[in-house]
């Protein structure tokens, strides 16, 4: 009944209709400026920097995470970081979610990987319930820093 798979080139208009469904979630949707293009090249480009895979019910897409691996340069392994896991509204509350981060974890433990982390926004309550549910727990003493738009052009041409 639930299967969940690497994503396929073809499932690039899906997997950017559900990260929409998931900004609109987040009250972000203004910030999603992603294409087919710029997604399909990072998933499947020259480079490829980030996975994805796709949690179906019976067929229908149910979800999906994305994720990239990081380096811990105190463990002296790579981890994998979460960048985002959306289940859709009628599949929540029937394993979908506990299923893709069990799956993030095996393949983290099969690539060697240190950790699996990943952030979640204050207000989303019952997120951090299900997160700490399975044992995941915040990492205090760190605040995540961000350079974007200008301010990343202007750093970048520094001499």
């Amino acid at each position: 009944m639930l299967s969940i798979d690497a994503a396929r080139r073809e499932d690039v208009p899906l997997l950017l209709s559900l990260i929409r469904e998931l900004a609109e979630f987040e009250k972000l949707a203004h910030e999603v400026v992603a294409t087919e293009p710029l997604l399909e090249e990072s998933l499947f480009g020259a480079r490829p920097v980030v996975e994805a895979v796709l949690a179906r019910v019976s067929g229908e897409p149910a979800g999906f995470a994305l994720y990239y691996h990081n380096y811990s340069t105190f463990l002296g392994r790579p981890g994998l970081y979460l960048e985002d896991l959306y289940v859709r509204p009628e599949h929540r509350g029937q394993g979908v979610g506990h299923s893709l981060l069990a799956y993030l974890a095996r393949l983290a433990a099969a690539r060697g990987c240190g950790r699996l982390e990943w952030s979640v926004l204050d207000w989303n309550r019952r997120a951090v319930e299900f997160y700490e549910a399975i044992g995941a727990r915040p990492v205090t003493g760190w605040t995540v820093y961000r350079v974007t738009g200008e301010a990343l052009a202007r750093l970048a041409a520094e001499s």
